[in-house]
């Protein structure tokens, strides 16, 4: 068993309009240790959100090479990367993405159902991460009930909700005021190490950034460390 939750080697991405070709990523590598916590940093449009959906198995690179707790992912089945998806990664998204018809409660039952667990244990658990984020009493509410905070929480706790291995989160605090980003930016933090995943944040913020195990900047393709 690899001690990396991911690792991503010589990463490459070219994306083309007309005749022109936009270099992504150039040769992109990373590993991330289980239970580590790291910060992806870097200028808008250098390739932060290209880097994450290939390491989410979300799209392919052109070469290189993404491996998921030591297993090669690129030839995978389509199958077999929405199963390894669904089972070893969450995602966090700067938009919250609940569904807005179902309840706090339900919008983290439904993937776990998806996953086959039974609606009754999935209740349980999508329970156990609402209390741990401070939402119980909100369980019941829609997510226009909720605030803008208490959507991005909610979000956190479906993502964790099958117990992923690794947490890809872009931007998950973009769309808060200072004060309630800090807050939810700590409890995701404070999620990760409780469950032991590995976690990879794109932020903007740099405080928040500093708060991590660790900082790598995308920059003209590359990753680099900075902290």
């Amino acid at each position: 068993m690899s001690e990396f939750a991911i690792e991503l080697k010589g990463l490459e991405r070219t994306y083309r309009q007309g005749e022109t070709e936009l270099h992504v990523l150039r040769g992109a590598e990373l590993t991330v240790k289980k239970g580590e916590v790291v910060a992806l940093v870097g200028p808008s449009g250098a390739g932060k959100s290209t880097l994450l959906h290939i390491a989410g198995l979300l799209e392919l690179p052109d070469r290189g090479q993404v491996f998921i707790n030591g297993e090669p992912c690129n030839a995978l089945s389509d199958d077999r990367r929405t199963e390894m998806r669904r089972a070893r990664l969450g995602f966090v998204y700067q938009f919250h993405h609940l569904l807005p018809e179902f309840s706090a409660l339900e919008n983290i039952v439904v993937p776990q159902m998806i996953a086959g667990m039974s609606r009754k244990a999935a209740a349980v658990r999508a329970m156990e991460l609402l209390d741990s984020l401070g939402l119980g009493s909100r369980a019941d509410h829609r997510p226009g009930q909720l605030s803008g905070g208490e959507q991005q929480r909610v979000a956190i706790a479906r993502a964790l909700a099958n117990r992923p291995a690794l947490l890809l989160a872009d931007e998950p605090t973009g769309n808060l005021d200072p004060e309630t980003a800090d807050g939810v930016f700590a409890q995701l933090v404070a999620l990760s190490k409780k469950h032991g995943l590995a976690a990879l944040i794109a932020t903007h913020n740099p405080a928040l950034a500093a708060r991590m195990d660790r900082t790598v900047r995308l920059e003209h393709g590359l990753l680099t460390q900075i902290g």
